[in-house]
């Protein structure tokens, strides 16, 4: 799988930990920063992996801030992206499941590196359900 992951400056440890996470198992992962603890904006970062996903089909992108909620809501306002703020393995594979959700939102102070790893994985296994979503998804792009 294609990644695009960025971060701001309350996530970088995180970030750095998840793209060698997500390269180790095998999937392609563009780092689209930034690359120090500089303070930066989160939407300027929500907005670049939005528009990646959306101009590379098939692709996701993971953003992860202090909290994970700047960066979900700034990447929603694109769209065609369904971003998910995942605390849990539980919420990653539901977000995947029933709501086709293509970036995925956490937060490096809400979460540590095990869950973290955990949400990734729940999240690369899951897939969209379809059926009874599909209808639900479709009133969500109006």
């Amino acid at each position: 799988m294609k990644f695009f992951v960025a971060t701001d400056h309350a996530g970088i440890e995180l970030k750095d930990y998840t793209v060698e996470l997500l390269r180790k198992k095998g999937h392609d992962v563009e780092d689209m920063g930034p690359f120090s603890k500089d303070r930066v904006d989160y939407p300027d970062y929500a907005h670049k992996v939005s528009t990646a996903v959306l101009k590379n089909t098939g692709t996701q992108g993971i953003l992860i801030c202090g909290s994970g909620i700047g960066m979900s809501m700034a990447a929603n306002r694109h769209k065609g992206i369904r971003a998910a703020l995942c605390h849990d393995a539980y919420t990653a594979l539901v977000a995947r499941g029933h709501n086709d959700a293509n970036i995925l939102c956490f937060g490096e102070r809400i979460v540590g590196k095990g869950v973290a790893e955990s949400i990734l994985d729940a999240w690369c296994t899951g897939s969209f359900d379809g059926g009874r979503h599909s209808s639900r998804i479709e009133k969500i792009e109006l």
